[in-house]
């Protein structure tokens, strides 16, 4: 089954039991990552904390893209959680519960620049194979240089977890939350080889550094929810 309209477009393209979600628009990248289950839910194994039991944990997803126009030397990729509350200090707290239609904001979750041209996918397990204390390091691997996400900074006031957190680590959305949150897998195509970009960038120097650089992208979406309803 595939659905999908000119110009800019959702494909889904169900090969049981597995979906691939791939979005499009024209003149830009095809970009999928494989294996949600088919109501696009990231499956448990991609997520930071996932149900009690759950191993392997903290994989990070298989990520395909199709080849971007003439003129690529690199791509880069940049995920994020779309759906984290405004108010932090709500985040598993007794007692509360985060509405559906409560402010959002983005934070990253997976950040790798200069990832070689002739590159067109990332493995499953290849950025991350595991949950790692302290996180991964930034900086260059055989796959692109690892920016630094979200736990480098949530984790950065707690000493037995503080850490660098480079690259891909997955899913925690709090549990109190009935709003199933967004991942978004971006790939974009650039005209550079390599950005100047400081140790542990994030996603927001990443950004800034690509400005005026980036020749297509393309971007996939999954959603994964850890509510447990009201205590």
């Amino acid at each position: 089954m595939r659905y999908s309209t000119p110009i800019r477009c959702s494909i889904y393209a169900f090969v049981a039991p597995i979906l691939f979600v791939t979005a499009c628009s024209a003149a830009d990248l095809t970009v999928s990552m494989g294996d949600a289950a088919p109501d696009t839910i990231m499956p448990d194994r991609h997520a930071f904390c996932p149900p009690n039991g759950t191993n392997p944990a903290n994989i990070s997803p298989a990520v395909t893209w199709s080849a971007g126009p003439e003129g690529t030397r690199s791509y880069a990729l940049r995920m994020q959680d779309q759906d984290v509350p405004a108010a932090l200090d709500q985040i598993e707290k007794p007692g509360v519960v985060i509405a559906r239609d409560a402010p959002r904001i983005a934070v990253d979750h997976w950040i790798l620049a200069d990832i070689p041209a002739d590159r067109r996918s990332l493995a499953e397990g290849e950025d991350s194979d595991g949950f790692t204390k302290g996180g991964k390091p930034t900086g260059p691997t055989s796959h692109g240089v690892r920016g630094a996400n979200v736990y480098a900074s949530f984790f950065a006031s707690k000493p037995d977890m503080v850490g660098p957190y480079g690259g891909y680590d997955g899913p925690c959305p709090p549990r109190n939350d009935e709003r199933p949150h967004r991942y978004t897998v971006k790939v974009f195509a650039l005209d550079i080889e390599q950005l100047a970009l400081p140790e542990g960038f994030t996603g927001d120097v990443l950004a800034d550094a690509m400005r005026g650089h980036i020749l297509a992208e393309g971007s996939v979406t999954t959603t994964y929810s850890r509510w447990e309803g009201p205590k």
